[in-house]
């Protein structure tokens, strides 16, 4: 039996015609060639190569050996090319899921990151409702979901992203505008678009209010962020948003004003209990908690809007 050193010397002589080829091609001494050709042709009682004018031509009874050496070779090709596409992601697909929230600017950062790291790699986001994303999961349809809010399921596992902060956004030109922060009481006495108490966020504010006992006037309901800022840019009121939805100029036209009382929320990666992930989405979840924690409050100075000082 012949090991796989044996195979890539032979096959090496074999290729170059000479020993002194085989050891330039195999980076090792000529030498160290010449006696493991002499030990291979011993051990097994085959006579690979005939020498003629310095050079190795290879036996008649050596022909049908190399046609199976080659073939190993081809196969090892093969599993090489295969690791090489697997290394850059080329037989693979990420599969993700986000609330909208935290889809409009943090998860194309990190599939960017993803990017870069595994270029062939097949990627598919689907924006989820908070309801979606237990079927999204418990159904095998994707490997995780950035979440804004932690529910209880006995099927699913939370783990940590980053927390954030909500802010006042003004349209430009209003009475709000140009101030670095707005209380409570003050935001209650505009038109306000979009705060539902039922909505993760919407809590948050719907209980200072309550707290406060303010009244608020909802003029125009709207689930979406992008859809509330939209609604703001165009002068039909004021709103409450999430700071990753703005994050980095993620929405040029409409003012941030900080809250005055704390507002500050966590968010999550949600997977399916037990699953292994893959390492493509391991790396996914790495690059979103990096992102996004780069703009908490803590860290980016409560500045949702700063897109400087980005690390990669």
């Amino acid at each position: 039996m012949m090991t796989l050193r044996q195979v890539e010397v032979i096959r090496a002589v074999m290729v170059t015609g000479t020993i002194g080829g085989a050891a330039k091609l195999l980076n090792v001494s000529a030498p160290g060639i010449s006696r493991l050709v002499k030990y291979t042709e011993r051990s097994l009682g085959i006579r690979f190569f005939q020498r003629q004018n310095g050079r190795y031509f290879p036996t008649p009874e050596a022909e049908n050996i190399f046609e199976e050496i080659n073939g190993v070779y081809k196969k090892v090709d093969d599993l090489s090319e295969i690791i090489s596409k697997i290394g850059r992601g080329g037989l693979s697909e990420l599969r993700i899921g986000s609330v909208p929230s935290i889809s409009q600017v943090m998860v194309p950062r990190a599939i960017e990151r993803v990017r870069r790291r595994y270029p062939d790699l097949g990627i598919d986001i689907n924006i989820l409702k908070l309801e979606e994303a237990i079927d999204y999961l418990m159904l095998g349809r994707g490997e995780c979901v950035a979440m804004s809010y932690r529910l209880e399921h006995s099927g699913l596992d939370f783990m940590p992203l980053a927390s954030g902060e909500l802010y006042c956004i003004v349209p430009p030109g209003h009475e709000l505008a140009g101030r670095k922060q707005v209380s409570a009481a003050e935001i209650t006495r505009y038109p306000l678009i979009g705060i539902d108490p039922n909505d993760p966020y919407g809590r948050i504010m719907a209980e200072i209010f309550a707290r406060h006992r303010l009244d608020y006037n909802i003029t125009i309901r709207a689930r979406f962020g992008t859809t509330v800022c939209a609604l703001v840019k165009a002068g039909l009121g004021i709103a409450i948003i999430d700071q990753f939805t703005v994050a980095h100029g993620g929405y040029p036209g409409i003012e941030l004003l900080k809250i005055t009382e704390p507002t500050r929320f966590d968010t999550y990666i949600a997977v399916k209990r037990g699953a292994p992930l893959s390492l493509h989405v391991e790396y996914f979840i790495e690059s979103l908690r990096a992102e996004m924690r780069a703009v908490e409050p803590s860290r980016g100075n409560g500045k949702a809007t700063s897109g400087r000082g980005r690390k990669k």
